[in-house]
């Protein structure tokens, strides 16, 4: 069978251009190469608990916000979301202090005047910035650094504003001021949880794919696309699977994507020198931790925990941890306690390069020595807001890049992909469309991260089908 549209990667922005795309009439075919579909929001079970991958939280959900739309579309509205505390949806503790950060726009600027009234009139034309936002033509080339060491005098509410941008790769040289804003704004309208785990954003997505006539199939890894006459014609698996399509849309990073077109005649040299050259964000250290019944009440906002006020910079340093995300997960046990909590904090690939040659289970003691302590040093960090964690915890579960790696193939575990770059921003951010006339791409890699970024990136995507069609 030749299929109208080949999508290859089952993360949101695959899922999401196949659903629209089988409900639209199309024949649809989604190839994943796990044995279970989700990319970065999938979710995976210790005994009988289910533990997210990437999904935390998300921002702008209500009515007329920017997700509010796109996710009443998908149907994903209907999912059961969680509202987080408008007072603090986020709470930034940097060494001792802790700062909360409130819903709303002038709420947001309000709360944190309170703590910087010399600072007032800088962030009133702050969350203007965040209420209109700049356009990419006038931001991206802007150093998001810069902008905010300008706009406010004391260094402390720029690490204090930037402190939630754990969710992205902070980087003084180089982050656009576009990336950092369109990170923050949405979260700052209001921010939801999601009463569950990321798997029933998956599986409602490809319940709708199949009710259209849609396929996904797992297990079915491409390691080649196959060119004739100007065009891709089908994607090959290292079983000898082939699948013929018309039009092909990749939710795989780029590098990968490109490295499929073997002997391409549409691909020049200088572009694939310059895709292969870019370089990409940093990975993340995840610790999820199971609590022991009734010990910890839940907290309807996030954590974020810093030794000292280095926001920009501790990603960098090499003394250990410092700073660290704590998220809790609503509880589903009909009680007020949390039973889940998730620590997260950058992890360089330095770090891992070691075993970067090593798979899943076979890494040696070394590398799990190196993960207990970074563990405990999470754990540590966290009891500055949350104090006795650690004689709360009845087991725990890591991860590194490498794991991150190893299940969704993103070059260094790279939790965010290709690193934005306000230095040359049309290098870095790149555009759905392929020197290839029937490739797209999608994804996190391409301009914006995180689920809004990758809706918004998805229905770019889509906006270019017709005419890849023709």
């Amino acid at each position: 069978m030749k299929y109208d549209v080949i999508v290859i990667g089952s993360g949101m922005g695959g899922l999401i251009c196949a659903r629209q795309l089988a409900q639209s009439g199309r024949s649809v075919l989604v190839l994943e190469r796990q044995h279970q579909p989700g990319g970065c929001l999938q979710s995976y079970h210790r005994g009988s608990m289910e533990f997210d991958t990437g999904l935390h939280y998300v921002g702008g959900l209500a009515e007329g916000q920017p997700l509010h739309d796109a996710f009443s579309q998908l149907g994903l509205l209907k999912l059961p979301w969680q509202r987080l505390d408008a007072d603090g949806f986020d709470q930034i503790t940097i060494g001792r202090q802790t700062y909360p950060l409130a819903e709303g726009f002038d709420r947001f600027a309000d709360t944190l005047s309170g703590y910087f009234p010399q600072e007032r009139q800088a962030l009133q034309q702050f969350v203007d910035m965040l209420r209109h936002l700049p356009s990419f033509e006038d931001s991206s080339h802007v150093n998001a650094y810069d902008y905010l060491t300008t706009l406010f005098h004391d260094a402390l509410l720029v690490n204090i504003l930037s402190a939630t941008a754990m969710k992205m790769e902070l980087r003084r040289e180089s982050l656009p001021l576009f990336n950092f804003a369109h990170s923050l704004s949405s979260y700052v309208q209001s921010s939801w949880r999601l009463k569950g785990s990321g798997n029933l954003i998956v599986n409602s997505l490809i319940s709708d794919i199949k009710a259209a006539g849609g396929e996904v199939c797992c297990g079915a890894e491409v390691r080649r696309l196959e060119e004739a006459g100007g065009s891709i014609v089908a994607a090959r698996c290292p079983n000898g699977r082939v699948f013929e399509g018309r039009l092909f849309i990749s939710d795989v990073h780029p590098q990968l994507t490109f490295g499929w077109l073997k002997d391409s005649t549409l691909l020049k040299g200088v572009f694939r020198r310059r895709i292969n050259a870019l370089e990409n964000t940093f990975g993340i250290f995840t610790v999820s931790l199971v609590l022991k019944p009734g010990v910890l009440p839940y907290f309807n906002h996030n954590k974020y925990v810093y030794r000292k006020a280095n926001v920009w910079t501790f990603a960098e340093e090499v003394d250990g941890v410092g700073g660290v995300m704590v998220s809790a997960r609503v509880p589903d046990d009909g009680t007020q306690f949390v039973r889940q909590v998730d620590l997260l904090t950058p992890m360089p690939w330095e770090v891992c390069r070691h075993w970067e040659d090593t798979t899943r289970g076979r890494r040696g003691q070394i590398y799990e020595m190196q993960k207990d302590r970074l563990a405990d040093e999470c754990i540590r960090l966290a009891e500055r807001v949350i104090p006795g964690l650690a004689e709360m915890v009845e087991r725990r579960y890591t991860s590194t890049p490498l794991t991150w790696r190893d299940y969704t193939l993103s070059p260094c575990g790279s939790a965010f992909g290709v690193r934005k770059d306000c230095r040359m921003p049309l290098m870095t951010m790149l555009s759905p469309k392929t020197p290839i006339p029937n490739l797209l791409l999608t994804g996190q890699s391409l301009v914006l991260h995180g689920l809004e970024g990758v809706t918004r990136t998805a229905f770019n995507t889509l906006n270019l089908v017709d005419s890849s069609l023709t």
